[in-house]
């Protein structure tokens, strides 16, 4: 049987190269070759969708060296976990397009963290317009995985995510199959709204190595289906039918042990394709800090580790898409 070749799916753009979620972030992402890049989507005070990783921007911004928002520094509780920082839902848009972006994890990625407060936080309007221009200039069609956070928590607040994001999608032409188009979340409840209202996209759940979808959580408590219950056999049975694929963390398919030695590929993936749902895993990433144990080499986290080994496992497990750091390490090799 040929193996299968993954979508190669740029992480936030190429946030091993550039602060994530930044213009240049894409762009090169885009230059690497990668099939489709990843947005994760918040919302601001005036409803505008914005791409953060998190909410909470205090790590990717340079909002806490801003002097006019100071008085902005609250602490609040999203998804069951307390937060103190600044937070996308305090500011209007046009106060975010004030911020400059920063790299997340500067003591790992020292070289990215050059490129610090040069570049503003984007709309995911921006981030559309962008993979489409870059989509004719590279002559060929790139994707967008759009990631939405904190459903439950932003309709806490008031904001129908889904309707704001089918309108957006609409609006940007993205809605109806104009570009390959993926949609998931970590809440499936609101991506069971994006396909009621019209949206046509490839449907992903996004699972944890642990826990409960927050969405389930607040509306079942704990008799909700957690994230692992979910991916065994009985879960995905219950996916069929209402959503495209799954999205697991790398360590469901790499099965570390309690030494944190990977002893995978597991049977989540065999096992969803079973049932016809395609999966994708994340993080393929080099450095010390995100592999399992036996593929570290030496003490500096920020140093490339045996990350191949690592990669190969995920490989062989026969998973549709890869999300990656650094695109150039990810096309080279899960095309090669």
């Amino acid at each position: 049987m040929a193996r299968r070749i993954p979508l190669v799916i740029g992480h936030r753009g190429a946030p091993g190269y550039r602060p994530e979620h930044s213009r240049s972030s894409y762009d090169l992402a885009l230059e690497l070759g990668v099939d489709a890049v990843e947005p994760d989507v918040v919302v601001s005070r005036d409803g505008v969708l914005v791409v953060r990783h998190e909410n909470e921007i205090s790590g990717t911004t340079d909002v806490a060296d801003r002097p006019e928002f100071a008085e902005r520094r609250t602490t609040k509780t999203v998804d069951g976990a307390e937060l103190t920082g600044w937070f996308t839902e305090d500011f209007t848009w046009d106060e975010l397009s004030t911020l400059r972006c920063r790299e997340r994890l500067p003591h790992v990625r020292v070289s990215s963290a050059s490129f610090d407060d040069q570049q503003p936080v984007l709309r995911l309007r921006d981030v559309l317009d962008l993979i489409r221009a870059g989509s004719l200039e590279h002559g060929r069609e790139i994707g967008v995985v759009l990631e939405i956070k904190h459903a439950t928590y932003f309709a806490s607040l008031g904001f129908d995510i889904a309707e704001l994001i089918a309108a957006e999608l609409t609006a940007a032409g993205w809605a109806h199959g104009e570009l390959p188009l993926t949609v998931e979340a970590f809440e499936s409840t609101v991506l069971f709204e994006l396909q009621r209202l019209g949206v046509e996209a490839a449907y992903i759940y996004l699972l944890e190595a642990a826990g409960r979808p927050f969405d389930l959580f607040a509306a079942q408590g704990k008799t909700a289906l957690t994230y692992r219950q979910t991916a065994a056999p009985a879960g995905l049975d219950g996916l069929v039918g209402r959503v495209d694929g799954i999205s697991v963390d790398k360590r469901m398919i790499l099965a570390p042990d309690k030494l944190g030695r990977a002893t995978g590929p597991s049977s989540v993936v065999t096992d969803a394709h079973a049932r016809g749902l395609c999966v994708f895993t994340w993080t393929a990433r080099p450095e010390n800090s995100f592999l399992v144990r036996q593929f570290r080499h030496g003490g500096d986290p920020s140093a490339f580790g045996d990350w191949e080994a690592e990669w190969a496992l995920i490989r062989d497990s026969a998973v549709d898409g890869v999300f990656v750091d650094h695109p150039d390490l990810g096309v080279e090799f899960f095309r090669r």
